[in-house]
């Protein structure tokens, strides 16, 4: 692979040197040069992925770097997809990856054969284990005290008493854990955690599962609140409460400001969500993805570092998450530009949309 690197670059030397002398004026040079970013997210189970991270990374890099292009390959969680998508980009010639991984620690070997080809990786989302080069997220125990404080003041005076089932995601995924780490920093001692379940592929339903195991061990009245990590989940959770013949729900935290979780938070299904800015998060990994891609040094772009289990002081861009109720959603999500009314305020919901003060 080394080899094949050495050759590549032996060939765009060869090339630049070619090229008529006016091309090559330093910073015009690097600002015209065009060359190819992998992307690579981890599925499509969560929303997000396709419907907002993916267009946002791809128009961001097409803006700083109008010759470059961004190559895409999703996961379907499949970790042994995902090597053979890195090392088919790394074949191809893509000079950074962006990676979201499927699975932190097992994608470590690859990273590895990416770092001795010369590729570098820029983490995204989630914190990959190995060498890699930065990495732009958010604050996952801030994501998880901020479910867990909105949960602590829905249950109200009551809180010492109740019951609250916490349903985590994706065991595989550190996000998962700082999740659940932030949330019992604000929960333990203050609530009674009756049940905890993690979340396989983050999966609704998983998460309807795991939810009708609660049911039946608390009885459908015994769960006072649900410390859901992301919206997917709060959807299985919904699901199994009504399936259970619930109609007063209790509250249902979320992540990720998915559309069909804002219109739940409409009409009162679902306590609230957590917005992460994506386009905030995109801008910032093809900005450090386009300077690394053309040589410059990924500390450039970071504000902090962070560390993994394998790396230290990692070159960083961690972005602030925003609790959203009902009565937040127009101040974040539509002036922040993520729906309009028009999205969210369905005929179904113009009624609560009215009372939640979403007129259109």
């Amino acid at each position: 692979m080394r080899t094949r690197r050495r050759a590549v670059v032996a060939v765009l030397a060869a090339a630049l040197l070619t090229m008529p002398l006016a091309s090559c004026g330093g910073d015009e040079k690097a600002a015209g040069e065009g060359f190819t970013v992998g992307l690579l997210l981890p599925s499509r189970a969560v929303p997000r992925w396709e419907h907002a991270d993916r267009p946002l990374i791809e128009a961001q890099v097409k803006k700083l770097c109008p010759g470059c292009r961004t190559e895409y390959a999703n996961a379907e969680n499949d970790v042994t997809r995902q090597r053979q998508q890195m090392i088919s980009m790394i074949t191809k010639g893509a000079r950074v990856l962006i990676l979201d991984a499927a699975d932190t620690r097992a994608l470590r070997s690859s990273i590895q054969e990416a770092d001795r080809a010369g590729v570098p990786v820029i983490a995204y989302d989630r914190l990959a284990e190995g060498p890699i080069t930065g990495y732009v997220g958010f604050d996952g125990l801030q994501v998880g005290r901020l479910q867990g404080e909105a949960l602590l003041k829905a249950l109200g005076q009551t809180a010492g008493s109740d019951n609250v089932v916490m349903m985590n995601g994706d065991p595989t995924s550190p996000n998962a854990e700082a999740y659940r780490k932030g949330a019992l920093s604000v929960l333990t001692g203050r609530v009674r955690i009756a049940r905890s379940y993690n979340t396989p592929d983050w999966s609704t339903q998983n998460a309807h599962t795991n939810m009708s195991a609660a049911i039946a061990a608390l009885g459908p009245d015994g769960i006072d609140g649900v410390l859901a990590a992301n919206d997917n989940i709060a959807a299985g959770v919904v699901a199994a409460l009504k399936s259970a013949g619930v109609t007063d729900l209790p509250p249902i935290t979320g992540q990720d400001a998915d559309l069909d979780a804002v219109r739940r938070v409409v009409k009162g299904e679902q306590y609230m969500t957590v917005y992460k800015p994506f386009t905030k998060e995109a801008a910032a990994v093809a900005a450090m993805a386009v300077a690394v891609g053309r040589g410059d040094d990924p500390r450039d772009s970071a504000t902090t570092t962070v560390d993994s289990p394998t790396t230290k002081r990692i070159p960083a861009v961690l972005l602030q998450p925003r609790p959203v109720r009902a009565r937040d959603i127009e101040r974040t999500l539509i002036k922040g530009g993520l729906y309009t009314k028009g999205q969210i305020c369905t005929r179904e919901l113009l009624a609560a949309c009215g009372r939640a003060g979403l007129t259109r």
